[in-house]
Parts: C-alpha cells; structure tokens; sequence
C-alpha cells in the first residue's frame, strides 16, 4: 500500500478587517440624521476621524474607509441639520410653553373665583345676609380651605380678589381682563 501525504494548503494572507469605529461613526451617522441631531452628530464626527486615521496606520490590516468617510459625511450633515432644526423647534416650543403656562394659571385663578363666590354664597345663607350685604375676606375666611391668591402674582387675598357685595362676582385683580368668572346662563 503506498501511502500518500495530503496535499499542502496554501498559506493565504490574514484577512483585513472592518475597523469597528468606522461602523460606529457610521451608524452614529445616520442616527444624527434621523432624530437624535447634534447627540449622535459630534461622535460620528469625531469616530470617522480615529477610524480614517487608524485605517490609514494599519498598513492595510483595517478596511472601512467608505465606512468612515460616509459617517463622517453623515455626521457634518446632522451638526449641519441641528443648528437650523433646533433652534427652529425651539422657537415653536417656547411661545407654546408661556401659553400654556398663561392658560394654566388663568384657569386657577378662575377655580379661586368659584370658590370665593361659592364661599361668599355659604357665608351669606348660613348669616342670612341679604344681596346688597357687603362682604370682607375676614367674613368668608373661614369657609375658605386655605389662603387663595392668584397664581399670576398675587401675595396675598386682598392683593389678589376684590369683595364688594354677596350679589357681586368677586373680581381678580392681576389680570382682570381675563381672569373672571363666565356669565351664568
């Protein structure tokens, strides 16, 4: 029996590889173009730049350099996009946040307004007080759970609501053009 040897294999030169900085910078990338703006956009930059640098070093041990350059080309363009999208989403959101902060505040003043009145109203039948009665804070004080005041910068009650009688609204003083009570049907 003649007994052969197996053939030689061939010796093949170590395969490249991807640098993982470039696939980072590049997924990095396209991150900062979809929602994520100048949070992802900085480190995509900064990735594909050590990636393209590392590769170039490599001596031909690292590929990626699409990778990289496509990254940082992604990431320019999301520092690019971020310094006209949010400052436009900012000018939408802030005038939105004092509406809405206005318009919270205006309907506490008015809960106070009801409760004042419904206040003055308890106070009125259980002294049997008539309409034309005047009435003081120190009289509904006690019917009253705490101090109220209005949230558009009152300090105190007499600083913040005007009593005339039990037949009258009582009236805020802060902002008196929006802050009162809606005409009863």
């Amino acid at each position: 029996m003649n007994e052969t040897s197996p053939p030689a294999t061939p010796t093949s030169a170590p395969q490249a590889k991807t640098s993982g900085l470039a696939i980072w910078s590049l997924v990095l990338g396209i991150l900062s173009l979809t929602c994520f703006y100048i949070l992802t956009a900085i480190p995509a930059v900064i990735c594909g730049h050590v990636a393209k640098s590392r590769i170039a070093r490599s001596a031909g041990a690292l590929t990626g350099d699409g990778l990289a350059l496509a990254g940082l080309i992604t990431g320019y363009i999301g520092i690019a996009l971020s310094l006209f999208v949010l400052p436009l989403l900012l000018a939408i959101a802030i005038p939105n946040f004092v509406k809405a902060r206005s318009t919270a505040q205006m309907n506490a003043c008015i809960n106070n307004l009801r409760q004042i009145d419904g206040a003055i109203q308890q106070w009125a039948l259980e002294q049997k007080k008539d309409a034309t009665a005047t009435v003081t804070f120190t009289d509904i004080s006690d019917y009253l759970k705490n101090t109220v005041v209005c949230p558009s910068g009152g300090t105190t009650f007499e600083d913040s609501y005007t009593l005339t009688t039990v037949s009258a609204v009582p009236q805020c003083k802060k902002v008196p053009a929006t802050h009162k009570l809606p005409l009863s049907p």
